[in-house]
């Protein structure tokens, strides 16, 4: 049975709306890039390999990846340069394949790359744990399974972990996670008119729950 993570289910559009990030930019992770101040350019592999790319659709392994990419750019102008020669340091000689979905970055909170990453750009401490706290912070939002592999993504968004990605509930895309509803089922009734209180009651959900709902799908 293949493993519903590792499908191709999001286009680089839907990605960019579930992690508030724009899609120019992840996009730039996904596709091949070239030095251009080369005369021989040199082709680098993506930063998240996409099992799809004509055209471009990411799996729920990609969307984490890039989150995790997106936590270590947040802080201090991580450059996608360097990130990718930490990543290619680490991968290589740490033997750590697909470093951005490794347990050993969540549990260290992302120590190993900053290890690397400080001999490169020669970090200060202070700038080491800011990147440290940012990382802590978002890995938070990562469930992982029995096997320490990512299983669900809590998605930014203003009330903790109410929204999520699941690769086994519709698809991968927003559902409320107590019960599993599609975020975006709950804002078409919205739109159609129905009460906030008429569809909680409905879908077993409180009013919070389905705010939350509308905010999200509003800002993604």
């Amino acid at each position: 049975m293949n493993d519903p993570r590792d499908t191709a289910a999001y286009t680089i559009t839907e990605g960019a709306r579930y992690l508030r990030i724009p899609a120019p930019t992840l996009r730039t992770w996904v596709v091949r890039s070239s030095d251009v101040s080369r005369p021989n350019r040199r082709i680098d592999l993506p930063l998240i390999i996409a099992p799809e790319y004509d055209p471009i659709r990411l799996s729920f392994n990609n969307i984490v990846e890039a989150y995790v990419l997106r936590a270590l750019r947040t802080r201090h102008g991580v450059s996608i340069n360097a990130a990718r020669q930490a990543i290619d340091e680490a991968e290589h000689n740490l033997g750590m394949k697909r470093l951005l979905l490794c347990s050993e970055l969540r549990i260290n909170a992302g120590e190993l790359f900053l290890d690397t990453y400080s001999t490169l750009i020669n970090l200060n401490r202070a700038s080491q744990l800011g990147i440290r706290l940012v990382l802590q912070r978002y890995l938070e939002r990562i469930e992982v399974d029995e096997t320490n592999k990512p299983a669900r993504i809590f998605p930014p968004n203003r009330s903790g972990k109410v929204i999520v990605l699941d690769p086994w509930v519709a698809f991968g895309r927003p559902t409320i996670a107590r019960r599993g509803i599609s975020t975006s089922a709950i804002v078409a009734r919205i739109n159609a008119g129905e009460a906030e209180e008429d569809i909680a009651e409905d879908y077993g959900l409180n009013v919070p729950e389905v705010e939350e709902a509308v905010v999200y799908e509003q800002a993604a």
